[in-house]
């Protein structure tokens, strides 16, 4: 029997959660899991915070990862993966791009944004792996600061034991024509980057 995984994407509006929920889904359907998804993304175009639960196993029965069940948390922004800490079951792993985007109330000094050293700390309460991947920073390299949500999967992927193979074929089917070969190398960038970790 295989291995369930219960994942949890978080972001904010425009970073791509939704696209790299999708993927992950395919990817559990073609690598012979049951797998469903659910998205919660209500301001999300204004900048807002999202969240997209996605499941994997020999039967999945309802796309919601409880409070305390998620395998993994996948964040693609440092204050998101705070923000949603509390799903990810103890000893669970955190992969989160290196990246911050200040809240308006700090922009106005209504609040403090949380030193890094914070945000690791309250993570490792519950965290057994954390890993800050500069995902941001390899897709600009890259030549698109829009792909690092594929940066961040080809990472994930280092742990989760489905060949390259299907992850290319998934992504070719769900990214425009145009990007596919740059998403495609910012998987295998994310990849290694996973498999340094």
């Amino acid at each position: 029997m295989r291995p369930s995984h219960n994942f949890i994407l978080v972001g904010v509006g425009g970073q791509g959660i939704i696209l790299a929920s999708d993927i992950l889904t395919e990817v559990g359907l073609e690598a012979g899991y049951d797998a469903k998804k659910a998205e919660v993304h209500g301001m999300a175009q204004r900048g807002g915070s999202v969240i997209s639960h996605v499941r994997w196993g020999e039967k999945v029965y309802s796309p919601l990862v409880g409070r305390g069940e998620g395998d993994f948390l996948v964040a693609m922004e440092k204050l998101e993966a705070l923000r949603y800490a509390e799903f990810l079951r103890r000893g669970g792993m955190v992969i989160v791009n290196d990246y911050a985007i200040p809240p308006v109330a700090v922009n106005i000094g209504e609040a403090v944004y949380p030193s890094d050293e914070k945000i690791k700390s309250v993570l490792g309460q519950v965290a057994g792996r954390m890993h800050f991947v500069p995902a941001l920073q390899k897709a600009e390299e890259l030549g698109s600061a829009r792909v690092a949500n594929v940066v961040l999967l080809g990472a994930l992927s280092a742990f989760l034991g489905v060949e390259d193979e299907v992850w290319l074929r998934v992504l070719e089917r769900r990214v425009p024509r145009k990007y596919v070969e740059l998403n495609l190398e910012a998987f295998r960038e994310g990849r290694k980057l996973g498999e340094k970790l």
